[in-house]
């Protein structure tokens, strides 16, 4: 049986680069669906799995950043990349604030794209392929499995993204001790840069919100160092 090739939504209103860019990765063993405005892209995400997004900015009728906020309301994790002539520092804050994996300014290195998007499609296959040794942790009154990805209390039971799962798998690994924040950060995010140092942050508050409701956990910040998960005996 012939393997499925990773597909990839590219959402591009340029129509030369849009073309230049499809028949290069299709040229790399890339399945992609070209889209020319931010509407027909979500209505493609929607009908169809992918295994990333490219995302132009400057788009007719739905922009990049409008289009990254309803792609995230369906899959919170799924690798995303913008592409734009956006450079402004506030315009690449604000896209990885949106949950960007990389901002990659026009104009770009095609073969240094194909090396990035290679390495974002191998470190997810690896966390989603990975078999972890111990997949069932208590904490306080809370109950995690991280193979089913469930954090249940009192019969209330919440299932959590990949990204979330992972980070609170390593934090139960290191229960009362530091978990260096690179080691996180390299595991689960592919590099220790700042801005996926500050996506981390925001899962870290996703944590803490979900495991509110017992007093005697608190998910603590080394400042520079880490974070420490704590739970009283």
């Amino acid at each position: 049986m012939e393997e499925r090739k990773p597909k990839i939504l590219l959402a591009e209103d340029d129509t030369n680069l849009g073309m230049v860019l499809k028949n290069y990765l299709e040229l790399n063993d890339y399945d992609v669906e070209l889209c020319r405005d931010g509407i027909l892209a979500l209505a493609a995400f929607r009908r169809e799995k992918f295994d990333i997004c490219l995302l132009d900015i400057m788009m007719p009728n739905m922009d990049g950043f409008k289009l990254a906020e309803e792609i995230r309301d369906v899959d919170p994790d799924i690798p995303l990349f913008f592409l734009s002539a956006k450079t402004m520092k506030e315009d690449v804050i604000h896209g990885y604030k949106l949950g960007a994996d990389d901002y990659i300014a026009k104009p770009f290195d095609s073969e240094l794209l194909l090396l990035k998007i290679k390495a974002i499609l191998k470190r997810n296959q690896e966390l989603n392929s990975k078999e972890e040794e111990q997949h069932e942790f208590r904490i306080g009154r809370y109950a995690f499995n991280a193979r089913l990805r469930t954090l249940t209390r009192e019969g209330d039971s919440h299932t959590l993204s990949p990204k979330e799962n992972e980070l609170l798998r390593m934090l139960c690994e290191h229960k009362n001790d530091l978990l260096p924040r690179e080691l996180a950060l390299k595991k689960i995010w592919g590099s220790d840069t700042y801005f996926n140092g500050r996506s981390m942050d925001v899962y870290i508050a996703k944590l803490r919100k979900y495991l509110k409701e017992d007093p005697d956990i608190e998910i603590v910040n080394i400042h520079g160092n880490g974070f420490r998960l704590v739970v009283k005996d």
